[in-house]
């Protein structure tokens, strides 16, 4: 199965090494962060550090002033942990050793965003902002991150690329010193909590013939159970149904799916416009339309028909959920990478990945991808290369 790896510019810039290192996985590509959020990363191998502290989102490459000129979002630069064009150097280095190299952009996540122009956050119905997740359903956020999808996906030499985060994020978001473990919020819970209330969602409320002020308090009616008891366990879409009720929470979701369709379609469609012929687009997503977060719920069908495919997350026994809803849809042509984490230290099994990647090919998978290269440690990255060794060797020939 083809197997890229995911990587940082400060993985392998300054470290002769590291391309060399990639190759000798096995792997035939590399997804290379383009535009990236906010982050504190180990680099177990790098000569020069063993941390990168990435203060802010940004994008990891010089951007085009011209592009941007005169809009009032733009794009933040990268400071010393990803100089210049970072990207650009790293691409080169990647290229060299034999491997192709494709770019991962990082959209609807980014808290300096929110913090400098907070009226683009997700709003819950209490009020309070999510500054990390710009809301996918103004307008001006819309045009922002189309226009970033375009430039960040298309860098020189990439010959495809991977959008992450391309929908809603939410509630769910690890933050510095984090502290909302203290109630259990399960499926249910999490999507009430990322329900959006800005000016532009109340409008789409009203639209589809609902009360935004009594949406918002039947919210929090429904979340009131759920802070007196301690938390919820509930999973999966009835779970939602039964809190909120199915009229509800079917109309909050039939406006929350509309507007992460339309900022789907352009992103792709601005990266196309921009890009060479054969240029390979994916989505990271779930199958899950009401799920937020990295991997943005979508509807299988429609994101098939829009991308050439999608990379779905399989750690921790994941592929038998995910996987069968795009493989029922994908067409001969279509990509479906499946995403193993290879780090042990974050819930990763690489001493399974060969067995993983067998299983996830039974269901539908055509490609593997591996979160994270950089990261692993020595022994993981062992462990990747015997097991990519295996999958090579038992591939159909």
């Amino acid at each position: 199965m083809r197997t890229s790896a995911f990587l940082y510019p400060w993985d392998v810039i300054g470290d002769p090494g590291a391309a060399a290192r990639i190759a000798d996985l096995g792997v035939q590509q590399v997804t290379l962060a383009s535009a990236y959020h906010s982050t504190r990363a180990l680099t177990p191998r790098h000569p020069a550090h063993r941390l990168v502290t990435a203060e802010y989102a940004a994008v990891l490459y010089p951007p085009d002033r011209s592009r941007w000129a005169g809009r009032d979002l733009v794009p933040y630069e990268a400071g010393d942990w990803a100089p210049g064009d970072a990207y650009g150097r790293a691409a080169r280095a990647l290229e060299a050793a034999g491997l192709d190299v494709h770019s991962w952009v990082v959209l609807a996540h980014n808290s300096r965003l929110g913090a400098e122009h907070p009226g683009t956050s997700v709003v819950n119905a209490y009020g309070d902002r999510y500054p990390w997740a710009p809301c996918v359903a103004q307008p001006a956020v819309k045009a922002h991150l189309t226009e970033l999808a375009a430039e960040a996906a298309v860098r020189p030499g990439a010959r495809g690329t991977e959008l992450e985060s391309c929908g809603w994020y939410g509630m769910a978001h690890l933050h510095a010193h984090d502290k909302i473990a203290g109630v259990a919020l399960g499926d249910a819970a999490q999507y009430l909590m990322s329900l959006c209330f800005c000016a532009a969602c109340r409008a789409g409320y009203a639209a589809r013939g609902l009360d935004p002020d009594e949406l918002a308090a039947a919210v929090r009616r429904a979340l009131e159970p759920v802070w007196s008891s301690g938390g919820t366990s509930g999973a999966g879409w009835p779970a939602v149904e039964e809190l909120l009720g199915a009229d509800l929470a079917a109309a909050t979701l039939a406006w929350r799916t509309s507007a992460a369709r339309t900022l789907q379609e352009e992103a792709v469609a601005a990266v196309r416009a921009a890009a060479p012929p054969s240029f390979r687009v994916l989505l990271h997503a779930d199958p899950a339309p009401y799920r937020t977060g990295a991997n943005a719920g979508v509807e299988p069908a429609h994101i098939l028909a829009v991308a050439d495919g999608a990379v779905v997350p399989c750690a921790g026994g994941g592929a038998e959920t995910v996987l069968p809803p795009f493989a029922a849809h994908a067409r001969v042509d279509t990509v479906l990478a499946a995403n193993f984490t290879v780090v042990t230290g974050m819930g990763g099994s690489p001493s399974t990945l060969a067995t993983d990647a067998a299983h996830a090919r039974e269901l539908g998978a055509t490609e593997l991808r591996l979160y994270h290269a950089g990261l692993a440690s020595d022994p993981d990255l062992a462990a990747v290369r015997t097991a990519l060794a295996a999958v090579g060797s038992a591939a159909p020939h």
